[in-house]
């Protein structure tokens, strides 16, 4: 078995340096010829957070937070996985892995960690408690970067499978988001020995035909939100999953080129009223665009979409038999309706709704999505027999 191997962060002061030299150096290019985001993010927005970065921002803030948290890395199939791991004070705690997507990270779970491992010290006794591991995906931060293709999707669940293994975890369940959700997806096709369910607070299947043209009211604003999500939104997607080296030379040498790509997403898919700043701050976002820059992971992210293209299966798969929960957060990009979702998870415990929060719930409500998971908890145990 392969050694837990205890991990620190230390970016080296040359880093920062550069990055500050490569800050003052950047090219700007023309203002954007329309008065709403349809071109990408207006340059003004950019170059406030680009003046934030260069004279208020503190990396060495994030990086104390982090260490203060227990961090390994240990080698599974070939590739060191980073992973956080925060044991709770309650014996009795239900494992729980966080398992985050792109262009999110580790960091998105922070403000989580403590009402999640002792609700008593955060005002709520009796709450249920969770033991909580919080790995970074394959070839995003401080996890190795794959040296060949095949991390796909499945692959990064069997890999968390085996972590969690490794950790002699018992009953443990896998939450996700955006890939992440994907991750927990596979996971609940695998049924890994141990595994007591899933948790999800997105799903990524489409609507058959027949379910589309029987949607309600919801359900068609919902098809509506996701069409245009698709339709002109998605570009990311398309650029990452056919030609990720050649996006890859920007995201390695231009840091605003890489803050342009994530902060579109941030801005986009998160639960606001036209101000981003309002529910991630611009030391929240740049975060985790750090997170991407010092470890150069912006292409090994991206590759991860060239590979879900190609592991795409050729029909649906059959339903999902592992006991799984739902928590569809109001902002959220692509929504699903109950019977959506019972048609393909066969064991659906739990369904909610939630009316704040968007694509990174647990960074822009820390306090519903906390919420979520424990309510969560005894309808999945229930389903579970446990």
């Amino acid at each position: 078995m392969s050694a837990l191997r205890p991990f620190q962060i230390r970016i080296a002061d040359a880093e920062l340096d550069d990055l500050r030299d490569r800050l003052r150096r950047t090219r700007w290019p023309g203002p954007e010829t329309v008065t709403d985001d349809s071109q990408g993010p207006k340059l003004a927005a950019l170059q406030a957070l680009h003046l934030h970065w260069l004279t208020r921002y503190d990396w060495r803030r994030c990086e104390a937070r982090l260490n203060e948290l227990e961090q390994f890395r240990t080698e599974i199939d070939g590739v060191d996985i980073h992973f956080i791991h925060v044991r709770s004070p309650d014996a009795d705690a239900t494992p729980l892995l966080l398992a985050h997507g792109w262009p999110g990270s580790v960091l998105e779970f922070l403000d989580c960690i403590g009402p999640l491992t002792d609700p008593a010290a955060h005002g709520a006794e009796g709450a249920p408690a969770f033991h909580l591991v919080i790995p970074s995906m394959p070839g995003f931060g401080f996890s190795g970067k794959p040296a060949g293709t095949g991390w796909h999707i499945g692959r990064i669940a069997a890999a968390y499978a085996t972590l969690m293994a490794r950790l002699g975890y018992e009953g443990w369940v896998c939450q996700g988001g955006d890939l992440g959700s994907a991750v927990a997806e596979a996971i609940g096709h695998m049924r890994p020995p141990g595994c007591l369910g899933i948790h999800l607070n997105m799903s990524f299947f489409q609507p058959t035909p027949a379910e589309i043209a029987a949607a309600d009211a919801q359900e068609r604003t919902w098809l509506a939100r996701a069409q245009r999500f698709f339709a002109e939104q998605s570009g990311y997607f398309e650029h990452q999953s056919t030609r990720p080296q050649t996006i890859g030379y920007m995201l390695a040498d231009s840091p605003v080129g890489l803050a342009a790509l994530m902060y579109e997403k941030f801005s986009e898919t998160s639960d606001h009223e036209g101000d981003v700043t309002k529910v991630l701050s611009m030391d929240r976002m740049l975060d985790g665009i750090m997170l991407y820059w010092l470890t150069n992971s912006g292409v090994s992210a991206a590759r991860l979409y060239w590979e879900l293209r190609r592991a795409m299966p050729p029909a649906p798969p059959p339903p999902v038999e592992l006991p799984a929960a739902y928590s569809g957060f109001a902002g959220e990009t692509i929504l699903a309706s109950r019977r959506w979702l019972e048609a393909r998870f066969t064991r659906l415990a739990y369904y909610a709704t939630v009316a704040r929060g968007g694509h990174f719930a647990a960074w822009e409500q820390p306090g519903l999505f906390v919420a979520e998971l424990r309510a969560m908890l005894p309808h999945l145990r229930a389903a579970a027999g446990r």
